[in-house]
């Protein structure tokens, strides 16, 4: 699904460890920064830095809600950060995992038709998940099921405390000319990771395609609220 959160997910981060409340079962915060926020394959940043934040809280029977925030740059738009929010359930059933939920990206400073909103289904076991997001609505016109995402993700320890992460996911919208496939490989560690992944975008009218290998380092941290 798509993208990461800047000012905003600091201040609610700020305030959160600044509250002198008790702590809340379930409720959980993260933040992370990056060199770049890559989002299926492809840059929000416009290649440059991001900060992101975001408090979930698990109700401890399968079902989850949450928010994130990041900054983004999509060059000529007036975007300066992302906000989303979702809620769903997720579970597992003798070793194989499942997860279905909604989320809606919001761009409260772009214009009003840059907002949009997915649904997305997975599964996984052992080391293998797939899954597939589809398109609810859009302020741009899009409908529900205008919009497929595929991806399969595949997650190893090769070392004690790191691991491997493998991608592949192929986006088709309806409508385009284009259809993207993007592929990427992780290793992270103690909160570091170090990303390197391309797409192959099919529009040989598309002189800008962003097809190029970028390498992507970043450090996370999650903690109890």
């Amino acid at each position: 699904m798509k993208a990461t959160k800047t000012l905003i997910a600091s201040a609610i981060l700020a305030a959160s460890i600044a509250a002198p409340a008790a702590a809340v079962e379930g409720l959980s915060a993260n933040a992370a920064v990056a060199s770049d926020y890559v989002w299926r394959g492809l840059t929000q940043t416009d290649n440059g830095p991001a900060i992101s934040g975001g408090i979930d809280y698990d109700a401890g029977n399968g079902i989850y809600v949450g928010t994130w925030a990041s900054n983004v740059d999509f060059g000529d738009d007036d975007a300066t950060y992302e906000w989303d929010f979702y809620a769903g359930y997720a579970g597992e059933i003798e070793g194989f995992s499942y997860d279905v939920g909604a989320i809606y990206y919001a761009y409260p400073d772009a214009d009003e038709d840059t907002d949009f909103s997915e649904l997305y289904v997975s599964g996984g076991y052992s080391f293998l998940t797939v899954g597939v997001a589809t398109l609810i609505d859009s302020d741009a016109g899009g409908d529900f099921a205008d919009d497929f995402y595929y991806n399969a993700d595949a997650t190893f320890e090769v070392a004690e405390g790191l691991e491997l992460g493998l991608h592949v996911g192929y986006y088709d919208v309806d409508g385009a000319d284009d259809e993207v496939i993007d592929y990427s490989a992780s290793l992270s560690k103690d909160g570091f990771t170090f990303w390197v992944g391309s797409t192959d975008i099919d529009d040989d009218a598309d002189e800008t395609k962003d097809d190029e290998v970028r390498a992507v380092v970043s450090y996370s941290v999650d903690f109890d609220l």
